[in-house]
């Protein structure tokens, strides 16, 4: 059980920046002491919260850090679309590593088990669910089956999301105006988009490429010096 309480989480988050430290398989950082590295630097930055995957950089940065952690799994599954914390099992360690938030996929594409059964091994282990959706649909659905608020995470990049270069402004629209909490994430890329989701009734912002994946800003930069033709 965490000894932080469920208002207190949120209210700690409450319009302000959540730091997703994440590396891909192969990535030089793909180490769990990187990741805690990566997750102090954030919060001398700033930062009110690290979003982070896996057990072992769960364990690593809950031992440099009191900030709230939102944690989730990454599983390749030939059964299933759904990657993003798909059982109970592993939502209920992320909780028992000390992460104060679990993120489960939410989207509406078949999956394992159940999501509302999720969520409640989620809560029982004394933690908040956090849905990533990709449509408002998903949101609302996941908020009747238990979540404490959705992410955009997943919009544009499921079939059924609007499929766009940078941040769904419209999902959360859509999320705000339906009364469904949410925070926003996926593809913002500035501080002024960062801004502007809190505007448009965002909790709060996560962002994670845009300040943590070297190699995703390097990328960005070199191509904008490749000569034309």
């Amino acid at each position: 059980m965490t000894s932080r309480s469920v208002l207190g989480v949120l209210e700690s988050l409450q319009g302000r920046l959540v730091v997703s430290c994440q590396a891909d398989p192969g990535s030089p950082l793909r180490r769990p002491e990187f990741m805690a590295a990566l997750a102090q630097a954030a919060e001398r930055g700033g930062a009110a919260g690290i979003r982070l995957q896996g057990f072992d950089d769960a364990a690593a940065i809950r031992a440099v850090t009191r900030l709230p952690l939102i944690g989730l799994t990454k599983t390749d599954r030939p059964d299933t679309e759904v990657y993003i914390t798909p059982t109970s099992a592993q939502a209920r360690r992320l909780a028992e590593l000390g992460c104060e938030i679990v993120a489960i996929d939410a989207t509406l594409r078949p999956r394992p088990e159940p999501f509302a059964q999720i969520a409640r091994a989620v809560q029982q282990a004394g933690a908040l669910v956090m849905a990533d959706i990709s449509t408002l649909e998903e949101g609302q659905r996941a908020m009747d089956d238990g979540a404490d608020l959705v992410s955009t995470t997943l919009a544009g990049y499921t079939p059924s999301s609007r499929q766009l270069a940078g941040p769904d402004w419209e999902l959360m629209c859509e999320l705000a105006e339906g009364g469904v909490p949410f925070a926003a994430e996926g593809r913002i890329g500035t501080p002024p988009d960062a801004a502007l989701a809190l505007t448009l009734g965002a909790a709060f912002v996560v962002v994670g490429s845009a300040i943590t994946r070297p190699e995703v800003l390097t990328r960005a930069f070199a191509s904008a010096l490749k000569p034309a033709g």
